[in-house]
């Protein structure tokens, strides 16, 4: 198994997932155009994606969706909630799926879970293929005894460390917007990250990514910081993925 970030953060997301001849691209909040360009970089041709999976209806996420579906043939998947909102317009095809029941694509199979999020009926992944397991958790403003049951025993995890409490309630976001990320539906700060690994099994974690650092509200460093206390030794490689240019392909073997 492997996997790849096009770019993380408020301006845009897509991930890849790839094992065996299965290849997954997860949200695609670029332009069509941005799109390719960022698969180009990592040298993978856009119609050779084999599905979009889709966690929720906001435009960083889904903006590129349907037009990227309708250009390649790609089917996409997401769940009744987000269906029922998203404003895309037709793809090429449509799979609903519930975020309670597990399903395959190919070679790859998905483990979804509800998260609580702002949004109608948001989801997150576990991927499963050759042997390895890769968690997907942004966008999700706090933990559940669901969340950690879904991610324990994981050997990567791309993992959201969107603000710092201090820099988000001294920055330039007007009062209800920082109320909207700081709450409870909004996005997981550096300090609820650190404390989710921190309640994880993490005894087969190889790899670590910090996803969706905000522009505005976080700084690199002190989100290092806090990826090392929450890892406390457990000796996993860690990155941050980038807005402009994501992660290139990691391994797990």
């Amino acid at each position: 198994m492997r996997f790849a970030s096009l770019g993380s953060g408020s301006h845009g997301n897509a991930t890849l997932v790839e094992a065996g001849t299965t290849r997954l691209m997860i949200d695609c909040g670029f332009s069509c155009k941005e799109t390719e360009k960022r698969l180009g970089r990592l040298d993978v041709a856009p119609d050779s994606i084999d599905a979009i999976l889709v966690t929720h209806e906001h435009s960083d996420h889904i903006a590129g969706v349907a037009r990227y579906s309708r250009r390649f043939g790609t089917p996409v998947w997401m769940t009744p909630g987000t269906e029922a909102v998203h404003q895309g317009g037709e793809v090429a095809e449509l799979n609903v799926f519930s975020s309670h029941q597990p399903f395959r694509i190919g070679e790859i199979d998905i483990q979804p879970f509800p998260v609580p999020h702002d949004a109608r009926e948001p989801c997150q992944f576990v991927f499963s293929g050759g042997g390895r397991r890769l968690g997907l958790l942004t966008d999700v403003g706090s933990i559940t005894r669901h969340i950690i049951d879904a991610l324990n025993g994981l050997d990567a995890f791309i993992l959201e460390f969107n603000h710092d409490p201090d820099m988000l309630a001294a920055g330039p976001y007007p009062p209800g917007l920082k109320a909207r990320v700081g709450g409870d539906f909004g996005h997981l700060s550096n300090h609820q990250a650190a404390g989710l690994l921190g309640s994880l099994d993490l005894c087969q974690l190889k790899l670590l990514v910090a996803a969706h650092l905000s522009e505005k509200n976080n700084d690199p460093e002190l989100a290092r910081d806090h990826i090392e206390g929450g890892l406390n030794g457990c000796g996993a490689e860690f990155h941050i993925a980038d807005q402009s240019v994501g992660i290139p392909w990691k391994t797990l073997v």
